[in-house]
């Protein structure tokens, strides 16, 4: 299933394709552990059926890295397991939409 308009949309271009490389990632990391998961489905309002078919979904993929960097000990442990720095999902979350600006922080 692509990514349509009314999905969100996300920067064209490689940079906004590995953006949704890394937050897919996570969010294979989060399902990997069943409270995780629990919590994340909980905390999105998804069950396992619209969460596969929302797996694509930018807006969906920027929630998962807003998860992810809430808590620093998660931030740190999806990192290892991807083998990213872990401001490497900061720099994916600020390409995917919903993201919040320098400019919008009070």
């Amino acid at each position: 299933m692509g990514v349509t308009a009314k999905q969100g949309s996300a920067p064209q271009g490689g940079a906004a394709t590995q953006a949704e490389i890394v937050a897919l990632r996570a969010l294979a990391w989060l399902m990997s552990d069943e409270d995780r998961a629990l919590r994340f489905l909980t905390a999105s309002g998804c069950d396992a059926t619209s969460l596969r078919r929302r797996a694509n979904d930018p807006l969906l993929l920027g929630s998962v890295l807003d998860v992810i960097m809430e808590d620093e000990a998660s931030l740190i442990e999806f990192s290892a397991w991807a083998d990213l720095e872990p401001a490497a999902a900061a720099r994916a979350r600020r390409l995917l939409p919903g993201a919040w600006s320098e400019s919008q922080l009070p």
